[in-house]
């Protein structure tokens, strides 16, 4: 499927995976790029020197194109945002933030800037900033989100701006990137279906809330703090959410958030840990390769498209 957003990237396939903190690394990066679209390596929390050790990684497994996704209120971004430049990463994501202060550096070494975007004005601003995509995050996404869905954002976004769109949340099969084609995007960026790939290294307890995930199975924590995150529902986001109601006390919130990731991606403590996923996870059934991943849902979505 040929597009502006192949054509940027030097890819096969107009899919970016997603960047998911304590999850998204080295590994899986190069096995995404490999079956013909963008791996990222998501930087997350963690500091400047891991985020060059998962590039040195990519690099021995894969000659194609991958990127990182930084984070922009990590206290490492700065340093991370030269790691990518010096490293020559082909693409950056970016959230949580305005990369404008470092596109001129990324632009001097070639990188493509892709931010990620949860609003039409935050788009808007990017592309006069240099951006050379956006990212359109729905609501139905895992981990940070907005408040706008999916299907609302991506035609409006596109209405919006010329530069390629990339819809992401709520997208796990061909059917999901035909509709997000049908509203105007050039690509797709999926992450919850990737956390099924044999290549994800996330502990296999948090595969397994993802698999018998159902529809209703996801909920958003720490909307009293301004910065919403959907997860699978288990005790700990059940607790965040009543203590939200009762309370709303966000100082207490934001201590039970914190570190909670690591402790069900990297610890497989699922009960006390948040289980990111989107609330597409109800459609993830199987545990694949990234390549079969890839190439069962762009088959599935040529053929409703027809192309």
């Amino acid at each position: 499927m040929n597009t502006r957003l192949t054509e940027l990237l030097g890819i096969q396939y107009p899919i970016i995976q997603g960047g998911m903190a304590w999850i998204a690394e080295g590994n899986l990066a190069a096995a995404v790029s490999n079956a013909g679209g963008v791996g990222l390596i998501a930087a997350g929390g963690a500091p400047a020197q891991w985020v060059r050790e998962q590039i040195k990684i990519a690099k021995s497994l894969t000659d194609k194109p991958f990127g990182v996704n930084i984070m922009l209120l990590s206290p490492y971004a700065p340093e991370i945002a030269e790691v990518v430049a010096q490293e020559g990463v082909q693409v950056v994501t970016t959230g949580a933030g305005n990369p404008g202060k470092y596109i001129p550096r990324w632009k001097e070494c070639g990188i493509k800037v892709i931010p990620v975007v949860p609003s039409v004005a935050l788009a808007i601003r990017m592309e006069r900033a240099g951006a050379d995509a956006v990212i359109v995050e729905g609501t139905e996404a895992g981990g940070h989100i907005g408040e706008l869905t999916t299907m609302v954002l991506t035609p409006q976004v596109a209405d919006a701006v010329s530069i390629p769109v990339i819809a992401a949340g709520g997208i796990a099969d061909g059917r999901g990137i035909a509709a997000a084609f049908m509203l105007g995007a050039e690509g797709v960026q999926v992450g919850t279906r990737f956390l099924c790939a044999e290549e994800c290294k996330v502990h296999e307890e948090y595969k397994r809330m993802v698999l018998e995930a159902k529809d209703t199975d996801t909920m958003a924590t720490g909307r009293s703090t301004g910065h919403p995150v959907r997860v699978i529902k288990n005790p700990l986001a059940r607790k965040i959410v009543e203590l939200e109601k009762e309370s709303g006390n966000t100082e207490e919130v934001e201590k039970l958030c914190t570190g909670t990731l690591r402790l069900a991606a990297v610890d497989g403590d699922i009960k006390n840990g948040s289980v990111m996923a989107g609330q597409i996870a109800g459609l993830v059934k199987k545990i694949q390769p990234a390549k079969d991943i890839i190439e069962e849902m762009f088959a599935k979505a040529q053929e409703l498209l027809k192309v």
